[in-house]
């Protein structure tokens, strides 16, 4: 299966439309960026909605994920979760 990088659309008041190309399918995800969880990882939002986007499809198929994520949700479900994307977003050089 051939996937590309999330696209995100941004909707205001902390909500994306995040589309995730697999193969010839696009899977559509609305995504809430609870500003809680977002001042713990980094100062852009944006930056954690597409990192946790990429988080989430490293770790299941885009088709599995459901329909609506909250980043409060992502932090409970995930352990590490807010410590890795703090590590790679405020990490002066990427892997």
């Amino acid at each position: 299966m051939t996937s590309h990088p999330p696209l995100l659309e941004a909707l205001g008041h902390h909500d994306y439309l995040v589309r995730f190309q697999q193969d010839e399918n696009t899977v559509v995800v609305r995504m809430h960026a609870d500003p809680a969880v977002v001042t713990q990882i980094a100062d852009d939002e944006q930056r954690v909605v597409d990192a946790t986007a990429a988080y989430l499809i490293a770790r299941q198929d885009a088709d599995d994920l459901p329909e609506q994520i909250d980043l409060d949700t992502v932090a409970a479900a995930y352990d590490g979760y807010v410590t890795d994307l703090r590590r790679q977003l405020t990490s002066p050089s990427a892997h």
